[in-house]
């Protein structure tokens, strides 16, 4: 039996260095108020962002109603969200494709869009003190955070928000929570407790680390890679089970890619992004702004910031793709990062011509990766992504 050989050919257009040290964050159209969370879809092109309309900046501001705002093209320009109720938004989340939205009012009830925005309609779940919603990348499976004693903390649906249900968890001072793609896992945090689930809430393991300064989480889209800002940037590898620090400067904000390899973190008027898992950072000066939400396409390579009191800014570079190949069951399936620039897959039989492949890649919900499978033949093939 002869098997097959295929070489994988990443189009590499920027090197991991050049994303790093070619950081230019500009500011969109997006007006300045008092954003509290923004978020988008995988390849970054759809954001949302929601904000309280009180006078800030900081964690003293004055609550009162705010707006919710669209883009559609990676923040060049908004639009408000004129059917969403002008509310005290704390918290949004969107799905993978950007179409089901859902946001939280503070002291209120969660809405929900599934038309990228376009219309909004209130959920079942209960009025609460929420803090946080997340979602997976479907958008089937939502969960809540609240911050009411003794009333239940978490709420999780599996039914796009037609039915909720409490789940038991330590109760603290909630700040933020994170799901994987899948929805299954779950990471909290309140000043100086992380919780993490595995189960989708069904029940939960506590850490204690960052000295009580905890303020912000997130999880790469299969769940295993965990961060958390707690003054320093704090990271698992092995779904919440144990912590290491992984920086020397101070974040209060952290976003990561799907893969976890490309990562943002801001602090001090100063964004910090790392493109291999945190191991090195490269600074770069930002406004002086209290930043209240951080957010990261897929491929890492679009990046949105929400100041409170201020402004969105954006840093967008060139992805970087990368083909995978794994043969399983007789077939090969060709797989790469959901990307913020459209690709096409390509083939060549000996690299003197390339024609496109005509199986069109599914999206997996799990990973956030588009996979190809194929059928093995007896024949060397090479495989490459370019632009088209």
């Amino acid at each position: 039996m002869k098997f097959v050989r295929t070489i994988l050919l990443s189009l590499t257009v920027a090197s991991g260095a050049n994303f790093a040290v070619a950081q230019t964050w500009t500011q969109t159209s997006a007006p300045s108020t008092n954003w509290t969370a923004i978020a988008c879809s995988a390849d970054g092109s759809e954001l949302v962002a929601v904000a309280n309309g009180g006078v800030g900046p900081g964690p003293a501001y004055i609550v009162a109603p705010g707006p919710i705002y669209l883009s559609t093209n990676s923040g060049a320009t908004w639009t408000q969200a004129t059917n969403a109720p002008t509310a005290t938004w704390c918290s949004v989340a969107s799905s993978a494709d950007g179409t089901k939205l859902v946001a939280a009012i503070s002291g209120g009830g969660i809405y929900q869009s599934v038309d990228s925005g376009l219309s909004w309609t209130q959920n079942s779940a209960p009025s609460n003190g929420w803090i946080s919603v997340a979602s997976s990348a479907d958008g089937n499976k939502l969960a809540a955070l609240a911050r009411i004693f003794p009333a239940p903390d978490f709420y999780t649906s599996s039914d796009a928000g037609n039915t909720w249900s409490t789940n038991t968890s330590p109760y603290d001072r909630w700040k933020s929570l994170a799901s994987s793609a899948d929805g299954s896992t779950l990471l909290a945090c309140g000043p100086s407790t992380v919780l993490t689930s595995t189960n989708s809430g069904s029940s939960w393991t506590t850490n204690f680390i960052g000295n009580g300064s905890l303020s912000a989480v997130a999880t790469s889209a299969d769940g295993r890679r965990l961060l958390a800002a707690a003054s320093k940037v704090y990271l698992s590898t092995n779904s919440g089970n144990t912590w290491s620090q992984i920086s020397a400067f101070n974040a209060w904000q952290i976003a990561s890619s799907a893969d976890g390899s490309k990562l943002v973190a801001a602090g001090n008027s100063l964004f910090y992004v790392s493109t291999n898992f945190g191991v090195n950072w490269v600074t770069n000066l930002s406004p002086s702004a209290y930043w209240a939400s951080l957010v990261s396409s897929a491929d890492g390579s679009k990046l949105a910031a929400a100041a409170n009191g201020g402004g969105v800014w954006t840093l967008q570079n060139t992805p970087t793709p990368a083909l995978n190949l794994v043969s399983s069951n007789g077939a090969l399936t060709l797989s790469w990062i959901v990307p913020s620039t459209n690709f096409v897959l390509q083939q060549s039989a000996g690299l003197s011509g390339w024609s496109a492949v005509t199986n069109p890649p599914v999206l997996n919900l799990t990973n956030l990766q588009n996979e190809v499978v194929l059928s093995p033949t007896n024949a060397s093939g090479f495989y490459r992504l370019k632009t088209p």
